[in-house]
């Protein structure tokens, strides 16, 4: 069903039966299948369908026995952890199943931080990954403690040398230097956990460096590890915990080594990074990694998020203008236009994480450190914006949904706590953003152009003129923040950063979002058919419309935006509104979410039904069946 205005019964676009391009577009082009398609066919399956009445222990469990499901559709599991696209697409489909669910979690844990990891320090070459790689035993990531979080850094696990043995001693110092929050209990059966701790020699600190430490097996927790649940947390149902160790043993092979670290046979710590900070930041590499894997899971939760409410607004039925008539409520601009400005951004978010991805699957191999930092620093930045927009959208499509998206069954409610953890999960993002900011304020140049007259309102149909003027917003804010650092009191660094990291916040964001519509701007140009790249121009308007309005006043203050244009900007953003509304269900279409999935959610079907076996939805009239 297209949508309606509330008058008059608009046609089908002729693109509307076949959307397959804006597919190929949003999924790695012809890399689709071998990206996304077994993820894809997974959760198609009905074993991932909503299952009404577990508790939250039983969910906890069931993220496990979906693991497993992941672990034999992978195939390779070393192939997987090392492969972020695979890695990624699993996230963006994981993400969508029981509203986000603990299978997002205990993959990315299992896969990427833990396995992942071990690869990344010798791999297969230095130690046996069978247990793992078949699942024999779940792998877990233990580095935040309950008195260091983003400053993890400065963490108080110690993990000792011992001369005689040459092994090492794991332990806890005191209460606060517990590991906080990872899935350590017995659910899902006998686990070890990589574990960062500071490597202590002879009495000197070397360092925070990770170690390989079994955790439980078939009869329960090994000597020496305490592991307390803690109470549910909103969001993904996973066993977290608190988890102590008291002088446990460690054999000598425990210790993950690389070229940022060796003990030779004497006990002397080898490095080629010259301090302490730098080696633990190699240590947990991982971390980035895993931001791609949180951006991933937000884009698929966004994604399916507007496919369910969009499909929703077309079969919910409400009083039209004229008695006894009865209309979709997405023939009302007030409800439909919401969710149109949400797909623009959802497709932004996509093409901005395939970017990254490309980016950091480059950088991350590069021998210029320069270009390795750049990567990583747009892999945290994009992280911070797709997972804030993500929650954003997530709850303009429950809302649209009224009291029915209230029910789990209906596969929505659980999307924003989800997406709260993601927004935490591999480093805080306001956090992450003002270590980019500071990094960004001096180690990056947004572009520049002379100033040019504004021209006329028709100027503002151009995406790339619209896209010009974003980048200038850009350079505002640096300037700005620029300036104010320069303002700062010399011998107060901390006061100094103060003045400045509202303005240089300002300026990742927009540089966030600049990131965003080159990405897009970059999948318009790739696209085959003359009718996917005009759809796609359109929705890329609506994109850069919509984060051009706050940054009018300095726009038309600095001569780039005329007070004509800035008058226009309102009807212009509701024109092109008006002209995409015929194609949102085409657009969500292209989303590709399994018949499947869709199927199983009651309110996302056709008919009145909202709730399968429970209740009619009789419009607003409160009818009960």
């Amino acid at each position: 069903m297209t949508l309606l205005t509330p008058q008059v019964h608009l046609p089908p676009s002729p693109e509307a039966e076949d959307h397959g391009e804006l597919t190929r577009l949003l999924f790695d082009g012809d890399d689709r299948e071998r990206v996304h398609g077994m993820w894809r066919d997974l959760i198609a399956k009905d074993t991932f369908r909503h299952r009404p009445g577990l508790g939250a222990a039983e969910r906890a469990a069931l993220a496990y026995e979906w693991l497993r499901l992941v672990n034999d559709t992978a195939g390779e599991a070393e192939r997987l952890a090392d492969d972020p696209r695979l890695l990624a697409a699993l996230h963006e489909w994981a993400a969508i199943v029981d509203g986000g669910g603990g299978l997002c979690t205990v993959a990315s844990i299992h896969y990427n931080l833990f396995l992942g990891s071990l690869l990344d320090h010798g791999g297969a070459g230095h130690r046996d990954l069978s247990d793992f790689t078949a699942l024999r035993r779940t792998g877990t990531f233990l580095c935040t403690e309950l008195d260091h979080g983003n400053d993890a850094s400065a963490l108080e696990t110690t993990a000792e040398l011992d001369p005689e043995t040459g092994g090492f001693v794991l332990d806890t110092p005191h209460a606060g230097a517990q590991k906080f929050m990872p899935n350590t209990s017995m659910t899902g059966g006998p686990k070890s956990a990589v574990v960062a701790a500071r490597l202590l020699v002879g009495g000197r600190d070397e360092g925070v460096f990770l170690f390989l430490t079994p955790l439980s097996d078939e009869r329960g927790l090994l000597p020496g590890v305490r592991v307390r649940r803690l109470p549910l947390r909103t969001g993904a149902p996973v066993d977290h915990c608190l988890t102590a160790f008291d002088r446990v043993a460690l054999p000598r092979e425990a210790l993950l080594e690389s070229e940022h670290g060796r003990l030779d046979a004497e006990g002397r710590l080898r490095s080629r990074l010259g301090n302490r900070r730098k080696r633990f930041l190699h240590s947990i590499g991982r971390v980035t990694t895993g931001k791609l894997c949180m951006s991933g899971a937000a884009v698929g939760a966004t994604r399916a998020a507007l496919a369910i409410a969009v499909r929703h607004g077309e079969h919910r039925l409400v009083s039209g203008p004229r008695a006894g008539e009865r209309i979709p409520v997405n023939a009302h601009r007030s409800h439909h236009g919401r969710l149109l400005r949400g797909v623009a951004t959802a497709y932004a978010m996509t093409f901005l994480h395939r970017a990254v991805l490309a980016r950091w699957a480059f950088g991350r191999t590069s021998a210029d450190a320069g270009e390795r930092a750049d990567a990583e620093r747009l892999v945290a930045v994009a992280k911070s914006w797709i997972t804030w927009q993500a929650r954003d959208i997530t709850v303009e499509c429950r809302e649209r949904c009224g009291a029915q998206g209230l029910f789990a069954a209906n596969g929505l409610s659980e999307f924003p706590q989800y997406i709260e953890g993601t927004i935490t999960a591999e480093g805080d993002n306001l956090v992450i953003w003002v270590k980019a900011a500071a990094e960004m304020l001096f180690e990056h140049q947004p572009p520049r152009q002379d100033p040019e007259p504004p021209g006329g309102v028709e100027r503002l149909a151009d995406v790339r003129h619209l896209r010009g003027l974003l980048a200038r917003a850009e350079a505002v804010w640096q300037d700005r923040a620029r300036a104010a650092l320069r303002r700062g009191p010399s011998g107060d660094p901390v006061e100094r950063w103060n003045g400045a990291s509202s303005a240089a916040l300002e300026m990742v964001s927009v540089h966030a979002r600049l990131q965003a519509a080159d990405a897009f701007l970059t999948a318009v140009g790739r696209a085959r058919s003359p009718e996917a790249g005009e759809l796609l121009e359109r929705l890329c308007r609506l994109f850069l419309l919509q984060q051009l309005g706050e940054f009018t006043g300095d726009l038309l203050a600095d001569g780039h935006l005329s007070a004509d244009q800035v008058r226009a900007l309102p009807r212009l953003l509701d024109d092109v509104l008006r002209d995409l509304a015929p194609h949102t269900t085409e657009l969500v279409e292209a989303f590709d979410l399994p018949r499947e999935y869709l199927d199983g959610i009651p309110m996302a079907g056709p008919g009145p039904v909202a709730l399968a076996g429970h209740c009619t939805d009789h419009a607003a009239d409160g009818v009960e069946d």
